[in-house]
This record gives C-alpha cells, structure tokens and sequence, in this order.
C-alpha cells in the first residue's frame, strides 16, 4: 500500500492548517486525505483502505458507516434542527440525555451541563470548581492540581491542566492556580524494589504534601483520567485511586474524572470509573457518547457541587455561562441513539468477548525487541519503545513517529503517543478476526521500525 501525499488532492487543502503536526514537515509531506468510511475501516482519496486502529481520535466507537446515528441526526434536524438551552429554554434531546447520563453515572449525580468538545467541558469544569468555592465563601480556594502526563484538552485552562510541556509551549500556558503532581507511570517511574501499591502509595503521599504546600484552604479539586489515553495510555497503579481519594478527602478537595477516553465501555465498565472505584464529583464526558458522529460533550455534577452553584447564581440573578451550542438537539439525539445501540448491541459483553483477543496480541508484542512495556485493558492500550529494555530508556519521538507511518504502509492507523509509544483504540463493535489483522500489521510495522533503528545506529557508527 501506497499513500500519495503529493497528490492533487493533497494539494487542494494546503491552506488548511492541521493541529499536532509539524508544519513546515507537513507542507513537505503532505496530509493523508480520508473520504470515506465502513465499519472499522476508512478510505483515503487514492482509493487505499486502512483499519482504523484508533477509532478516529479514541472515538468512533460505532464504525464509520451506522445507519441509525445518521438516521438520528437527519430525523431531529426534520423536527427542530437547533435550539439553545438559555434562559431556562431546552429541546427534549437534550433533556433525554442528561436523564440517561445521570442514570449510567459511577455515583449519585444532580445536573448535566452541555458543551460540544472535551476541552469545551473540561474548561468549563474549572469555572464551575471556583464558583463553587466561591458560593461557599471560600475565594482563596481555587487551586486545580492534575497530573504530568495528564491529557484534558487545549482550551486555556483545560490546556493549562494538560500535563505536557509540549502543549504549553508558546501559548503562554499553564495559567495561574493550575499543577501538577507526578505522574502515574509505574513503569518509568517506580523506584528500586517498589512495589505498585507501595508506588500509589508514595504518589499519594507526593499529592497531600503539595496540598499542605500550597494550603488545603487554597485547592479546590484534583483532575485524572482514569486511564491516560494521550500520555500514552498508563495505567492506574495498584491501589491507586483509592489512596489519591482518601487524601483527597481529608482537605476538602473535589475528586474530578476526566472520562473523555475512557467512558462508555472502552475500558471493559461502562465508566473507568466503575473500573478503578472513582467516586467523583465532578465527571466530563465526550467522544464515544456520540460515537463521534456530531460533536458533544458534558459535565456532571452531584448535588454538593451543584447546590452551592444553583443557589450562589441566585444571589447573582443568573447563571452567567453557556454556549451557543450547549444541548444542540441534533447531537443530543445522536447521543441518545448512540447509548440506545450500546444497550441494544449489549456492547458490554461484546467488549468482554473481543477484548481478551487484543489484550493477548498486544502483550504478546512485549517481546519484540523494540518494546519495554505492554499495557492496555479493555479495548485500548499501548506499546512503549525503548533503546534497552534494561535501561527503559525511550528513543526520541521520531522512532514512535516512524512506527506509525509504517502502520499506514501496511494498511493500519495507530498513534504515537507521548513520543515514546504507539497506542490502539479501534472501534467498540471490532471482531476478534479484525483484531487479529490489525495486529498482523501492527508488527510488520514494528519489524520495519526493528530494522530503521538498526540501520541508524549503523549509520551512526561510521
């Protein structure tokens, strides 16, 4: 398989601007034009056809082709094509939504508020944290601590809570009142002889001394994904939430779960909060909720968060925050058809049969000479490359960056993740024989980077 970047179609978008890339490398190489879609497969311009190893962006979980999501949006926009949610005004979708949302949450929740990304929801996540603080009287208390390697959008505060040096470079971010603590990559950094759960223990140690650093009367909530999906798909440690829970606990610290990723079976539960015994308070959700077809996204909020928010917006007079776009009818009925499918399909056991297929293959790969560590749950996971396995030492994002274009070679999308890793998330309804082909490719795109890195290093040498 050939991908023909220099093509004439290729060309016709070089206007466009492509978040993530390279721009100078980009308009060398050219874009990888998709223009159509079937089940886990997409196609590009020139006619090659590729299994999409990671659901578009950890996110078509349904395939490319659902009939009834199409039929959902074409329906709803017949009936009302759009109306907004201010003033105390909504359309029934919406309503129907967050109904179900509140009905499927990991604990007891109160209201859904409505955005149309991940990063929209969690910005709007960190204005809801300091007005809350400040309806109960506590201004100074505003402090949000997320984790390095952390991924929760690109918007100014979302972005600033993003745990990646990468992204805040040149934008003038993190803002004010966001940290990080560390990390909770066993993997790379555990220390000598420790074990996981003595590791959770000490990232929670690490967290209640930061909190007593900057005052508990100044931090308001702790954010984490249940699984990191872009820091390179890690894995919670043992007893890890369970101990970064209690400490949060102890200082009045909100528990907030970034289950963009995560949510809707990708991780075996309906939540990775079921998965790992997340209580939050706060939970953002997106990508599979509308298996991608028309962007989407919400926050939950349980009633001690939500009181002091109603009631200070009363004193205010009114709630003064919203979208254009929060609770469109249209992806809201999308939404709502989406969970019906899941239910329907009984998408949960289906993910039960498959996964353990993936997660075989995949660890399988832990012996391939380019590979440190294997991980992965559900129907995602990753691969880290290192130089050693002995040293854990990473090769620098361009061999990860390689991989994934041998990936495409080979009739396959993955992701470089982090710069070190390639990561698979493909679509919810894959088979097991599908997952065996992606795999078949994913390791003659390993093997193709095996030889590269040999070949540099000779090269190197002489």
């Amino acid at each position: 398989m050939t991908v023909i970047p220099n093509s004439p179609h290729a060309r016709d978008i070089a206007s466009v601007i492509h978040p993530f890339t390279n721009l100078k490398k980009h308009e060398e190489r050219g874009p990888l034009i998709i223009e159509k879609g079937d089940g886990i497969y997409v196609e590009d311009l020139e006619g090659n056809k590729y299994i999409e190893g990671l659901a578009g962006l950890w996110c078509t979980s349904l395939g490319f082709n659902n009939e009834r999501l199409v039929e959902a949006a074409a329906s709803q926009m017949r009936k009302l094509p759009y109306y907004h949610a201010f003033f105390h005004r909504g359309s029934m979708p919406s309503i129907d939504l967050a109904e179900r949302l509140i009905e499927m949450s990991p604990s007891p929740m109160s209201k859904v508020w409505f955005a149309n990304s991940g990063s929209e929801a969690n910005d709007h996540m960190v204005k809801f944290v300091w007005y809350y603080n400040n309806a109960r009287g506590k201004p100074e208390k505003k402090k949000i601590i997320a984790r390095q390697g952390g991924y929760h959008g690109i918007a100014v505060s979302s972005g600033s809570l993003t745990g990646m040096p990468l992204m805040h470079a040149g934008f003038d971010l993190p803002i004010a009142n966001i940290m990080h603590t560390g990390s909770p990559h066993y993997y790379h950094f555990a220390e000598e002889g420790e074990s996981e759960e003595d590791f959770s223990t000490r990232r929670a140690n690490e967290l209640e001394e930061m909190i007593l650093a900057e005052g508990p009367e100044t931090v308001a909530a702790f954010v984490a994904e249940p699984i990191m999906g872009a820091g390179g798909v890690i894995m919670p440690p043992e007893g890890y939430f369970q101990k970064i829970q209690a400490v949060l606990e102890k200082y009045d610290v909100l528990m907030v779960a970034d289950e963009v990723i995560c949510g809707f079976h990708r991780t075996g539960e309906v939540f990775g909060c079921h998965k790992y015994g997340i209580k939050p308070d706060i939970m953002v959700v997106a990508k599979q909720l509308s298996s991608a077809y028309l962007p989407i996204s919400a926050v939950i909020l349980n009633e001690k968060v939500y009181g002091p928010i109603r009631d200070h917006s009363d004193a205010n007079g009114v709630l003064a925050t919203g979208f254009t776009y929060s609770g469109h009818p249209v992806p809201a009925a999308v939404a709502v058809e989406t969970l019906k499918i899941y239910d329907e399909m009984d998408i949960a056991s289906h993910v039960a049969r498959v996964a353990p297929a993936m997660q075989e293959r995949l660890h399988a790969l832990a012996d391939h000479p380019l590979v440190g560590e294997a991980r992965g749950t559900g129907l995602i996971g990753a691969l880290e490359l290192v130089k050693s396995k002995e040293t854990r030492e990473n090769f620098d994002p361009s061999v990860a960056a390689y991989c994934g274009d041998r990936c495409l070679d080979h009739g396959l999308i993955l992701r470089a993740a982090a710069g070190t890793s390639v990561a698979a998330c493909p679509p919810l309804i894959i088979t097991e024989d599908e997952i065996h082909q992606m795999f078949d490719r994913f390791k003659l795109a390993l093997d193709d980077t095996w030889d590269y890195v040999n070949k540099e290093q000779l090269l190197a040498a002489e």
